[in-house]
């Protein structure tokens, strides 16, 4: 079985990337062999032609439809009527191009992620070239500040960190060493001998042999998945997909059977009776449904880009917020602040503990919530935590950062939380020892004015905890080591300090003065801590039915620990990327559902635990802000990246950003998602039964070898101007109460139920047979049929402005609830207005075959629209009864 990298020793390597020695490197000519061979070491991004995805947008059957509707009037002569229903065709493919090209290529950052210059050894010399001519095989020198250019097997290592937080979720930079690792199937996370294309080097130095490059290396595989990552539509684009089809074909099919009847019977000439058909057609379907909807998302995400501080960058993912069922995140800079902070300190028998999070120096040490004093070995400890250390804290543009090793940060920061951050230092660096991976502690000489010099030291409990025992004899040895454990369970990393007095002509740090033995000073607990505001977030979520999976890099311990503090469930389940690996795809699916915490995991076990969520119908957000969490945001229903630690990749692979990476965000963005639905779902319930309405109209007139009443473009205009003025009102109407307290919409489950059905329906045959009524009324007054049909027009729109008010609302329309969306009457006015736009300008006229009508003609269309409005009333206040 052939070994991972990781798992090869040194002459292994040689053998299996065909090597004679590290240090020689290759030839020029091998180098250039491989490169004809492999390729060069970059990425490729691939966009879809703007053309093309234009194009994608008459793949609609409703569109089908309004093709053929103007097809056959163009053929017929009534150009007028062909170029306003193609026009409408075209308003809808603009509207459907500029959402979908709105959306960014992940691919383009993850290519600039990759380094530009690699130092290599070749034919026996170092030397800088291209990173795109790296081959597997090469040596690579690598220093503080260098981009690792490829995949690398370190070979050698001379206090080498790495920064991998980007790709495997972990905080602090990783110790890398040189010896293989005999375990199989390791985390990427706990690969120490390996170093990885795109991360950054904070410290040291050393060399690794190139054992992947391009597509190959870990990043190149995110790429790739990120590329072949197939998105699914959002529940309310397969929702208003289905529906629009089904309604297509039932109109198409209903047009067909007309058309035969009307042959049959000989109603009319062919091409009035096709024009009626065609009447028909325009008139049932639902054109506005598309751009109605459109402007109902627009306008939630322009709410959320302003009050919540969140960039949607496509249309229907606002909405997909309100059905999502479960939310998973990863928890390094999304649910905690990714700033290691000292919580605890232990000095001798006392137990203190330190308020304020972060790296802003605010807080103060306390005992049992009240502030302590600062004894003098208090300060010793503080000091020495200060000095034993070569990370900076940085106050830029209001804003707190380091510079450096976060766990070095955290002890900046509870200084200056003591003393302030301009006081002058009153000790002046000696010498100091580098934090090495293989002793696992920080020294650093200091003398202070009078040239009294100290050895402060810094670092792992059980390096510190000897080195006191051989100190002092009577030193607790166990007290101390049970304090470690308990503060580790708790998922907390502990840290001990400890410092000696140094010889006057003490100038260099040594390995050999440390271990002689310190005076041991204490310990101090460190934890990356939650964020403050997801903790009431996620209380919110919870009682909305939505779950929190937590899918982290971080070891399973602390990683549980977070998820108890944040309160993701009662009871928290945790499993590991390794553990996952050996799943089959049911127990996967089990496992995504009954696990809340998901630690040491890979790239690609993120988008596997999604795919599982999704298998088993559950519509998924996930958040993150590493280029190692970007296939599972593409991959998942709504993706949400953070804004100012994310990284472009996740940024660019997301639908949603949180510009201020405030998961809070969350509760409140699914809140409005929610609401967006609703207000979507009563559009379409609104939009449907006048549509139905106006179909009926024409089909009675034909079925019945009566004049048609309404024109195409008649029909064109009460379905798209109403759609873009008083249906438009609905876009404001405010959250329903209780909307956070209903469960998530199940996956595939209907827009409407039995009686939604039932309402469209009895509405569509109430609103055409008032219709009717008054046109044969007027017909029989001897009314030319102008007029008549402009009546029946303003007929329609009156009854569709009185059904608006019913719709609205659950509750009754003549409640409190009147007047809860001011909104609503300015854009019944502009309908107004257009209304008489329409039937008193003489350009309007013109075209659309309207005329001047009385007083009597407008009062039986108010009328006609009160009995709408009194029937829809009488049914909510059944209903209303039954229910309670």
């Amino acid at each position: 079985m052939k070994k991972n990298p990781y798992q090869q020793g040194f002459q292994d390597l040689k053998e299996t990337y065909n090597t004679n020695d590290f240090k020689t490197g290759l030839t020029t000519k091998e180098a250039q062999k491989r490169l004809e061979e492999n390729g060069p070491n970059k990425l490729e991004a691939h966009k879809t032609p703007k053309w093309k995805i234009f194009f994608r947008q008459f793949n609609n059957m409703v569109i089908y439809v309004l093709i053929a509707a103007t097809i056959i009037t163009l053929l017929m002569g009534h150009y007028s009527d062909s170029i306003i229903i193609f026009l409408v065709v075209i308003i809808n493919a603009i509207i459907g191009y500029y959402q979908e090209s709105n959306a960014s290529d992940a691919l383009d950052k993850i290519k600039q992620m990759l380094s530009i210059e690699a130092t290599v050894y070749r034919d026996g010399k170092r030397k800088d070239i291209p990173a795109e001519e790296l081959v597997t095989g090469d040596t690579v020198f690598l220093e503080a500040g260098d981009n690792v250019p490829a995949d690398l097997r370190i070979i050698d290592s001379d206090n080498l960190r790495i920064q991998e937080s980007a790709l495997t979720g972990e905080s602090n930079s990783v110790n890398k060493i040189s010896e293989e690792l005999s375990k199989e199937n390791i985390a990427l996370a706990d690969q120490k001998n390996m170093a990885f294309a795109s991360t950054a080097v904070t410290n040291g130095s050393g060399s690794g042999l190139v054992v992947a490059t391009a597509k190959n290396t870990e990043i190149g595989k995110i790429s790739s998945e990120v590329s072949s990552v197939k998105q699914r539509k959002t529940p309310l684009m397969q929702i208003i997909d289905g529906l629009g089809t089904k309604v297509s074909y039932f109109i198409v099919l209903a047009s067909i059977v007309i058309f035969i009847v009307g042959l049959i019977f000989d109603t009319y000439s062919l091409p009035v009776l096709a024009l009626a058909v065609v009447a028909m057609m325009v008139g049932a379907i639902p054109e506005g449904m598309p751009a109605t909807t459109s402007v109902i998302l627009a306008k939630g995400v322009s709410d959320m880009a302003k009050k919540q501080h969140t960039i949607v960058k496509t249309l229907p993912a606002v909405e997909t917020l309100g059905s999502v069922d479960v939310v998973a995140t990863d928890k390094t800079g999304t649910l905690t602040k990714n700033e290691m902070t000292v919580t605890d300190i232990l000095i001798d028998d006392q137990e203190l503990q330190v308020t304020g999070t972060g790296y802003k120096p605010t807080g103060q040490i306390t005992k049992n919530g009240q502030p302590v004093e600062i004894s003098e070995k208090l300060k010793l400890f503080l000091e020495a935590g200060y000095q034993a250390n070569d990370t900076t804290l940085l106050h830029e543009n209001g804003q707190w950062s380091i510079s450096g090793e976060p766990t070095d940060g955290a002890f900046l920061t509870l200084y200056h939380k003591v003393f302030p951050y301009d006081q002058i230092n009153k000790y002046q660096e000696v010498d100091i020892l580098p934090f090495d991976s293989d002793y696992r502690y920080i020294g650093k000489i200091v003398k202070d004015s009078a040239d009294q010099r100290l050895l402060f030291v810094k670092g792992s409990p059980d390096k510190l905890l000897d080195m006191a025992q051989k100190q002092d004899s009577n030193f607790d040895y166990d007290y101390w080591f049970n304090k470690v454990q308990q503060y580790s369970k708790e998922g907390k990393r502990v840290i001990a300090v400890g410092f000696e007095k140094a010889p006057q002509t003490a100038d260099e740090v040594t390995h050999e003065i440390i271990v002689d033995g310190l005076n041991f000073l204490g310990l101090a607990a460190i934890i990356d801590p939650p964020r403050e505001e997801v903790i009431e977030s996620l209380k919110v979520m919870r009682t909305a039915g939505v779950e929190v999976k937590m899918i982290t890099g971080d070891n399973a311990v602390t990683a549980k620990s977070i998820g108890q503090k944040l309160g993701l469930a009662e009871k928290i389940h945790a499993i590991t990327g390794p553990q996952w690996d050996e799943l089959s795809d049911e127990e996967r699916i089990t496992a995504a559902d009954e696990n809340q915490v998901f630690a040491r995991t890979t790239p690609s076990n993120k988008l596997e635990i999604i795919e599982a969520l999704q298998k088993n119908n559950k519509v998924t957000a996930m958040t993150g802000d590493g280029v190692n969490d970007a296939p599972a945001l593409k991959r998942s229903d709504i993706g949400v990246a953070m804004g100012i630690k994310g990284t472009d990749v996740a940024k660019d692979s997301a639908d949603m950003i949180l510009t201020d990476d405030n998961f809070a965000t969350m509760s409140s963005a699914i809140k409005e998602g929610r609401r967006i639905f609703d207000n979507i779902k009563k559009s379409i319930l609104y939009l449907l039964p006048i549509s139905f309405s106006e179909g009926l109209i024409v089909a009675y007139a034909i079925l019945t070898k009566q004049e048609i009443p309404l024109q195409p473009t008649q029909l064109l205009w009460i379905n798209m101007v109403s759609a873009i003025t008083i249906q438009f009102a609905l876009i404001f109407e405010p959250a329903e109460e209780e909307i956070m307290n209903r469960p998530p919409r199940k996956t595939g489950s209907k827009l409407m139920n039995r009686h939604d059905v039932f309402q469209m329906t009895y509405v569509a045959i109430l609103i055409a047979a008032v219709s009717l009524i008054i046109d044969v009324y007027l017909n029989s007054h001897g009314v030319s049929e102008v007029i008549s049909s402009t009546t029946m027009v303003n007929t329609l729109i009156i009854g569709k402005i009185f059904y608006l008010f019913n719709i609205r609302t659950p509750k009754l329309a003549l409640s409190k609830e009147l007047f809860s969306n001011s909104k609503v009457f300015v854009f019944v006015g502009l309908m107004i207005l257009l209304q008489l736009f329409l039937t008193y300008v003489p350009f309007m006229q013109g075209i659309f075959s309207t005329g001047s009508i009385g007083l009597v003609e407008w009062g039986l269309a108010i009328v006609a629209g009160a009995i709408v409005l009194l029937v829809t009333e009488i049914d909510k206040i059944i209903r209303l009864r039954l229910n309670s």
